[in-house]
């Protein structure tokens, strides 16, 4: 029997019956109000953007072509002498003066007046850039500045013609799951359009000190590199660059540099010609588990310092070898590789806080960031104090971390082409299998410190392990100085110490 409604609670009852009708309608409907189908067509989008997309074409001379070998040394009159010669002579390399060599990418163009974006190494090493643009018009271009270590570079042409441009959107705004257009000269194939979405964010695929790429899955090729990556409004939110392909074709994974990390770096090149970027002073690695337990961290977040350049602005604000850097300028470190962009980022001059955690507990320190110049990086490989350490005749094998050290001397210093410097002991045998050289300690390394306190004798690196592994300690941290540079290594410790002899 359904109720009737009579009375002064007819209207309130019957407005409640609309009110959950109206939220049940809302309910279903919200899933189509949020669902995103994506365009029916590019084309409209295609069309407004080809013609800011250039295609650029460079030659390089190669004035050191291979050469043929040189002819054998026979005994004045051997028959072979005649017989070498007339074969030398046959097959003698047609290609042994110089030639060119003509390589093709893309790039777009940011300003009408005639500036261009592509990728340095489409550009590397060309004694000549022609743009050609999207209605075929070719023109020479001039290198207004490149950057090898983000992979940009900035040209200009000059041209009657007018040319359209396109600007850079917000990278950081890019989800997962986006729709992306890629425009570029696949092949030579010029204007090609290819669509696909945002498959991955802040990838790191070695390609540079400032790795954190889009990948997408719009289909990018040889050629395409210098290209843009746009969203749907028609901003370039990418620099197409590199592939991750085993056939040199595309198979669906592609790597583009955020506009947020070109931006300024274009900029720069625009202003200066080169591009100026914060400095800090420090070599940093990664927080593994091991050496959070060392350090008496709860978690991996943060960047180890490995060694300071002594005249650097950290070595300044008293930042030392075996912090970890927790914060930079008020942002939060959650992967090692961040830290680097951060300072790149950072204004010249500009003074910034520094969190750091050094012997249990968190630090605060100021830094006024520097310029990053060539002379300060190679400073990093340097170590920063000149005494010579003690000599220890002994060889001092510990085979709770695998190796054997010695004293630092004349003969070793030749034998493993050790720093005037060096300091600490070297590593003069590993054991196969074991575990230091499971972590890449090698023949003629140098371990510095161990647990952060300095080492000054083979005896004096034993007696710091035996310390470590009497206290209980699961493992033990080791700064060691390698080829690659200063770094720390946390080995487990697993047994006794033996010592023996020199032989």
């Amino acid at each position: 029997m359904t109720p009737r409604l009579s009375g002064r609670a007819a209207p309130a009852a019957a407005l409640r019956l609309l009110t959950s009708l109206a939220v049940a309608v809302v309910i279903c409907l919200a899933p189509a109000a949020r669902a995103n189908p994506g365009p029916d067509s590019f084309a409209d989008l295609a069309e407004r953007l080809l013609p800011a997309v250039v295609n650029i074409s460079t030659t390089q001379t190669l004035k050191n072509p291979e050469r043929a070998p040189d002819m054998p040394q026979f005994p004045p009159g051997s028959p072979f002498e005649e017989f070498f010669k007339d074969f030398m002579e046959k097959h003698a390399n047609p290609d042994s003066t110089p030639r060119r060599a003509t390589a093709l990418g893309s790039g777009f163009i940011i300003d009408a007046g005639g500036l261009v974006v592509t990728n340095n190494h489409v550009i590397a090493d060309a004694d000549e850039i022609t743009v050609i643009l999207h209605d075929g018009t070719a023109s020479k271009a001039e290198v207004v500045g490149r950057d090898a270590k983000a992979d940009l570079a900035l040209l200009r042409i000059k041209t009657t013609a007018k040319l359209s441009s396109v600007g850079f959107g917000n990278s950081d705004d890019m989800r997962v799951g986006d729709w992306v257009v890629a425009i570029g000269n696949p092949y030579g194939l010029g204007g090609t359009v290819t669509a696909g979405i945002v498959s991955a964010r802040s990838r790191d695929i070695n390609a540079g000190p400032y790795d954190d790429f889009i990948q997408t899955d719009a289909a990018i090729n040889k050629g395409n590199s210098g290209g843009p990556l746009f969203n749907l409004k028609g901003e370039v939110i990418g620099i197409n660059t590199a592939i991750f392909s085993q056939s040199g074709g595309s198979i669906g994974i592609g790597f583009s540099i955020p506009s947020n990390l070109a931006k300024p770096v274009i900029a720069d090149l625009q202003k200066y010609g080169k591009t100026r970027r914060g400095w800090l002073g420090v070599r940093i690695q990664s927080v593994t588990d091991e050496i959070a337990e060392n350090l008496g961290l709860k978690d991996q977040h943060g960047a180890l310092v490995a060694s300071v350049s002594p005249n650097g602005p950290a070595a300044k604000a008293g930042i030392k070898a075996g912090d970890v850097i927790s914060r930079f300028d008020g942002k939060e470190i959650n992967e090692m590789r961040r830290l680097p962009r951060m300072v790149a980022e950072t204004q010249i001059n500009k003074e910034v806080d520094v969190e750091l955690w050094r012997d249990g507990k968190k630090l605060q320190v100021k830094a006024v960031v520097g310029e990053l110049t060539d002379a300060g990086e190679a400073e990093l490989t340097k170590t920063s104090e000149k005494a010579e350490p003690k000599h220890d005749s002994g060889q001092t094998k510990v085979s709770s971390v695998g190796l054997a050290v010695s004293a630092i001397s004349p003969p070793l210093k030749e034998r493993y082409d050790l720093p005037a410097d060096a300091k600490g002991v070297v590593v003069t045998d590993v054991t196969a299998g074991g575990m230091a050289a499971e972590k890449g300690i090698r023949l003629g390394d140098l371990i510095v410190e161990v647990a952060q306190e300095a080492v000054k004798s083979p005896a004096d690196f034993a007696a710091k392990i035996e310390e470590a592994r009497k206290a209980g300690r699961k493992s033990v941290l080791l700064l060691v100085q390698s080829d690659a540079g200063v770094h720390f290594v946390s080995l487990r410790l697993d047994g006794p110490i033996k010592k023996e002899s020199a032989r």
